[in-house]
C-alpha cells in the first residue's frame, strides 16, 4: 500500500472539499476541482483520500489545516476578510469550530459508501483506476506481441463528462461565495490526467519497467462507456443544434469535441443549468471499460519495381464486383513485407508509385519508385542486413516482378516521390502495327521530331475514373527501328503522365496529333514497355 501523502490544501478549498463530497464527488474528483496538481496524491488509494478529505473539512482546531506548505503569514486585515466571506458562503456564525452547512447536509462521514459511484468522472477514478487494472491493460498489450521501447497511454472518455464537469463547476461557482475559492474553470485537472497519473507507473510496473511517456511511436488505448448517462447531452443538440452534425463513420452525433464546443458556445449564458441537474445526479453503476486497443504508428517502406509479366496489374483489379487478375505488384510485395513487419494483410497498408502501368505493360530499366505505409505494424525497426533479406524474399517469391533499393523512409520522405511529377520524363519502348505496308525510310523522319505537344483529351478507357478535359503532353524525342512492312518499334522520351497508346492509334481523335496522322495510316500499339521513370527517390543503396 503506498504511504499516506498530506494532501497540499489550504483553508479556502474546505467549502469546495464540502460542496463536492456533499454532491456525491469522489475523492480524486474533488482533488481536481482543488486544482491539485501534486501526481502523488491521485495515486495513493483513493479510499485514503477521502478519508483524508473527510478529516480536512472537520478538523479546524486552532484553524488547522492539511497543507503541504506552509501557507503565508496573513495580516489581519485579511483574516478579516477571510472570515466574511466564510460567513458569506456558509450563512453561519464565524467560530472557533467552524460548522457545515446544513443546507446541503453535514461533511460526508459514514454515510459516502466507498462502493458509491462517483457523479462526476462515473467512476473512471475509482475501482476503474489502480492496480487490478493496469494488470488487465498490462495482459492485453504483453499478449498482441507487439516490439516496442517506451508507450503512450492514450483514454478516450464519455463525452457526458464535459456536460457533468461543467454542470458541477456551475455548481460550485454558485454555492461557494468566497472570491478566491472560485476557480476558473480551465485550471480544473482534467479525468484523463489524473487517470494518467495513477496508471502509468503502474502499467510501466506490470510490463517490466518499459517507460511509459508523453510521446511514442506505440500507443495503447484505454475506452469506457457510459450507456446510463447517454441521454446526459441531447438538451445540448436542442440548445445549440449548429454544434452536432450527423456523421457517417460515428454511432452518435455528440463527440466529445461537438459537447465542449456546445458548452464554450452558452457558457456566458449559464443556460446549461435550466436543462442540467446541478449538481449532476449520482449514477447507479460505473463506466464500463472497453477492449484495450494497441496501435503502432505507420511504418513507409520504399523502392522501386520491375515487372515482367503483360498479365498482371499493379493494384488489384476488380470490375463490378468481379476480381480480374489472381494477384497485382502491390499485394506481391505486400505479401512478404507481411512477414517480417506483423501487419494485417487485408487491410494495413496503403500503395503508392510515381505513376502507373496498364496490365499489359510491362517496367523495366532500374523499375518504377513506389512506397508503402504499413499501417499499424507489430515490428517497426529492421536493419540493413534485415532489408536485404526482406528483398530477397520478394524477389524470391515471384518472377513476375523485381524489387531494388528496399528501404524504411520516413512520412515526410514520402512526398518527394510526387514532387515535381508531370516535369519528370519517362522512356518507352513500343511495337508498332500499320494498316499501310512502309518502308524503312517511311519513318526515318519520326527521329527527326522534337518536344511534339499533344494534346490529349481524357482517354476513353479512363474516363469512368478521371474527370474530362484536355491536358497538354509533351513528346520530347522519338526514335523508330523498321521490322517489316507492317511492324517497327518505336521509342518515346515523354512528359509524365503522357498517354503512350492514345498517341499511337489517336483514341478517335482524342489525342492530337497522334502517330496515325503522321503516317498517314492507321496504327495500332501491340506492345508497350516501359524502360525508364526518370525519378531521382529512393537513394540507390549499393549492391
Amino acid at each position: 500500500m503506498s504511504p499516506a501523502v498530506m494532501l497540499p490544501l489550504k483553508e479556502k478549498d474546505k467549502p469546495i472539499v464540502q460542496k463536492l463530497l456533499s454532491a456525491g464527488c469522489c475523492a480524486r474528483c474533488v482533488l481536481r476541482f482543488c486544482c491539485v496538481s501534486v501526481h502523488a496524491a491521485y495515486r495513493q488509494p483513493h479510499q485514503e483520500t477521502l478519508k483524508e478529505l473527510q478529516a480536512f473539512i472537520s478538523d479546524t482546531e486552532n484553524g488547522k489545516s492539511q497543507d503541504s506548505a506552509p501557507a503565508p503569514e496573513s495580516t489581519e486585515e485579511d483574516n478579516k476578510s477571510h472570515d466574511a466571506s466564510v460567513l458569506e458562503a456558509s450563512d453561519d456564525p464565524p467560530s472557533k469550530k467552524a460548522k457545515l452547512d446544513p443546507g446541503v447536509s453535514d461533511a460526508p462521514s459514514a454515510e459516502v459508501k466507498e462502493s458509491d459511484v462517483c457523479m462526476l468522472c462515473l467512476g473512471i477514478l475509482q475501482d476503474l483506476c489502480g492496480p487490478s487494472r493496469a494488470v488487465k491493460i498490462a495482459e492485453t498489450v504483453k499478449t498482441e506481441n507487439y516490439k516496442f521501447d517506451t508507450l503512450v497511454l492514450s483514454v478516450s472518455l464519455p463525452a457526458q463528462l464535459c456536460v457533468r464537469e461543467h454542470s458541477c463547476w456551475l455548481h460550485v461557482k454558485k454555492e461557494v461565495r468566497e472570491k478566491s475559492s472560485v476557480l476558473d474553470k480551465d485550471d480544473v485537472i482534467q479525468v484523463k490526467e489524473a487517470f494518467k497519473w495513477v496508471m502509468q507507473g503502474l502499467v510501466a510496473k506490470e510490463l517490466g519497467g518499459v517507460a511509459v511517456v508523453t510521446k511514442s511511436q506505440f500507443e495503447v488505448g484505454v475506452e469506457f462507456t457510459h450507456p446510463e448517462t447517454d441521454a446526459d447531452c441531447h438538451f445540448l443538440g436542442t440548445t445549440c443544434p449548429d454544434c452536432f452534425k450527423p456523421t457517417k463513420n460515428k454511432l452518435s452525433m455528440f463527440t466529445r469535441m461537438a459537447v465542449v464546443k456546445a458548452l464554450e458556445k452558452i457558457l456566458k449564458a449559464n443556460s446549461s443549468s435550466k436543462h442540467f441537474p446541478c449538481p449532476p445526479t449520482r449514477p447507479s453503476s460505473s463506466c464500463t471499460p472497453q477492449d484495450v486497443q494497441c496501435l503502432h504508428v505507420s511504418v513507409f517502406v520504399a523502392g522501386r519495381y520491375n515487372k515482367f509479366c503483360r498479365s498482371l496489374p499493379q493494384t488489384p483489379w476488380v470490375i463490378d464486383g468481379e476480381r480480374r487478375m489472381e494477384s497485382s505488384v502491390e499485394e506481391l510485395i505486400a505479401d512478404s513485407l507481411s512477414s517480417y513487419f506483423l501487419f494485417y494483410l487485408f487491410t494495413g497498408f496503403n500503395f503508392s508509385s510515381s505513376g502507373r502501368e496498364d496490365v499489359d505493360v510491362r517496367t523495366l530499366g532500374n523499375g518504377r519508385p513506389f512506397a508503402m505505409e504499413l499501417l499499424n505494424p507489430h515490428t517497426s525497426r529492421l536493419s540493413r542486413a534485415e532489408m536485404k533479406q526482406v528483398q530477397e524474399t520478394i524477389n524470391n517469391s515471384s518472377d513476375k516482378i523485381k524489387v531494388r533499393d528496399l528501404q524504411i523512409v520516413t512520412r515526410e520522405a514520402m512526398g518527394r516521390m510526387k514532387e515535381g511529377e508531370e516535369e519528370k520524363t519517362k522512356s518507352y519502348t513500343a511495337l508498332i502495327w500499320t494498316q499501310k505496308p512502309i518502308q524503312r525510310e517511311d519513318i526515318t523522319f519520326i527521329d527527326e521530331i522534337k518536344d511534339l505537344t499533344l494534346d490529349q483529351k481524357t482517354p476513353l478507357r479512363v474516363l469512368h475514373r478521371r474527370a474530362l478535359a484536355v491536358r497538354q503532353r509533351v513528346i520530347h524525342s522519338m526514335n523508330a527501328r523498321f521490322l517489316d512492312p507492317h511492324h517497327f518499334h518505336l521509342g518515346l522520351k515523354t512528359q509524365a503522365g503522357t498517354y503512350i497508346k492514345e498517341f499511337v492509334h489517336g483514341d478517335f481523335g482524342r489525342t492530337k496529333p497522334n502517330l496515325c496522322q503522321l503516317l498517314n495510316t492507321d496504327t495500332d500499339i501491340l506492345e508497350l514497355d516501359v524502360e525508364s521513370v526518370d525519378v531521382d527517390w529512393p537513394p540507390a543503396i549499393p549492391e
